[in-house]
């Protein structure tokens, strides 16, 4: 090759290095302009969006949305709480804190906890002395700048109001739920009802399309119906409670409990003194009978733990510091039962795991002044248990780890770290190295 044709291909490398740079460069400037009328598209579309709250326009909340590129518009839980007249808080109910990844909020009838990152909420009813309950959300709650924000379908769930998005006429149209029940309350006469239930979870079932109605007779009767008028239970019922995880109704006939699903099969007979939901995900109801024992059934009547016993679930008041969700189910598969004054223990599945043998389950503090009581350890899924005034340890399988040797097994908080130890003989074990030597592995 002589001098000349190598000067040609060189120019023609740097001819196709100088095209390759201007499309490369042109690639990046039409991804530039695209992402420029995308962002340009949300904003127009949140600046003509329209927003009304219980009929009345609202510039102010409109402002506080946040529209997402998957297609979820985001609120912020704590900033719109006023709107739907709830109060706001960091941290996490029951366990004061600032803590800015935890929220809750508040109003006479329930109160929601907020975790950034968990796909649930929990909420526990005011009116009721009873478990809250956890409910799966779609999406995470996440943070934007700081401020803990929610998806509109976990904002429905949690101020339990109806919230739809029109994207033809890019609005989006908001009702309260006291606003719903005062509307609700005149249609109704139109079907000869008098009034509607006044109890809280009979009013959120609004939301879902069913009202829980009175007849205006010398029965007084309770029964439901649909927003048109159409027969879901007849009025034949001295009380009825609307279980919105499983779109079932507790009901009651003179003095007796029973379970009816929506389509008016009856899942549970009308025989017991009394129901009380165990866990709604399991679907799994403490019943009492008419010798004032009790047992578990299923939302289908089976019987998983026989009605023989005195009691079912525990005190937890006295164990606030543990932080216990539910009194009925330690660590996702415990329930503690009590018959004889003695204590056992049986699985979700109704599988007895340990017999009736223990004084208690938890340890009260009395000497060391440092010490506060425990139930359970949650990092590493045990529980405590008595027996003979000594103590041991018990896995979610409801295996004793140990012995009942100890003398004391507690826990300390100072500051943000709590510790947990375990006395024997006057020697205190911490209980978190033990665990961890005996190969049980803490969790997240």
């Amino acid at each position: 090759m002589n001098l000349l044709e190598e000067d040609v291909l060189q120019n023609n490398n740097n001819e196709n290095k100088k095209t390759k740079t201007f499309i490369l460069i042109a690639i990046v400037v039409v991804i530039f302009i695209i992402i420029g009328i995308f962002c340009y598209l949300l904003y127009v579309k949140s600046s003509m969006l329209k927003l009304n709250l219980n009929g009345v326009s609202n510039s102010e909340l409109k402002n506080l949305l946040v529209f997402e590129e998957d297609g979820n518009i985001y609120v912020p839980i704590k900033e719109v709480a006023k709107y739907f007249d709830y109060e706001s808080y960091n941290g996490e109910y029951n366990n004061v804190s600032e803590e800015p990844s935890k929220c809750y909020i508040q109003n006479e009838n329930e109160i929601v906890n907020f975790s950034l990152g968990s796909s649930k909420i929990y909420k526990i009813e005011q009116s009721k002395n009873t478990n809250g309950d956890y409910i799966n959300i779609e999406n995470p709650v996440k943070a934007i700048n700081g401020i803990l924000y929610a998806t509109t379908d976990t904002i429905e769930k949690a101020f339990n109001v109806s919230f739809q998005y029109d994207k033809e006429s890019n609005t989006i149209t908001i009702y309260t739920l006291p606003f719903l029940v005062e509307s609700y309350k005149n249609i109704i006469l139109n079907y000869g009802y008098a009034e509607l239930s006044e109890d809280f979870s009979n009013q959120k079932a609004i939301l879902e399309n069913i009202l829980i109605v009175k007849k205006d007779d010398e029965k007084n009767k309770y029964g439901a119906i649909d927003p048109n008028g159409n027969t879901i239970l007849e009025p034949k019922y001295d009380k009825i409670n609307y279980q919105s995880k499983t779109g079932d109704f507790l009901v009651e006939v003179s003095e007796k409990f029973g379970i009816i699903s929506s389509n008016k099969q009856t899942k549970v007979q009308i025989i017991y003194s009394s129901i009380e939901t165990l866990d709604s995900d399991l679907g799994l109801y403490i019943v009492k009978n008419e010798k004032n024992k009790y047992g578990v059934i299923d939302t289908n009547g089976n019987i998983k733990i026989y009605i023989e016993n005195d009691e079912i679930g525990m005190d937890i008041s006295k164990f606030k510091e543990n932080n216990i969700k539910n009194s009925y189910i330690f660590m996702d598969n415990l329930i503690p039962v009590r018959k004889d004054k003695l204590w056992g223990l049986y699985d979700k599945d109704g599988n007895m795991v340990a017999n009736y043998e223990y004084d208690s389950f938890g340890y009260i503090a009395s000497n060391n002044k440092n010490a506060l009581n425990l139930i359970v350890i949650p990092k590493y899924n045990v529980l405590v248990a008595c027996k003979d005034k000594k103590y041991t340890l018990i896995n979610s399988s409801g295996q004793k780890l140990f012995e009942p040797v100890a003398d004391d097994i507690y826990m300390t908080i100072n500051g943000k770290e709590t510790h947990y130890y375990i006395n024997v003989n006057g020697k205190q074990v911490n209980a978190e190295d033990y665990l961890d030597r005996k190969g049980i592995k803490a969790q997240d």
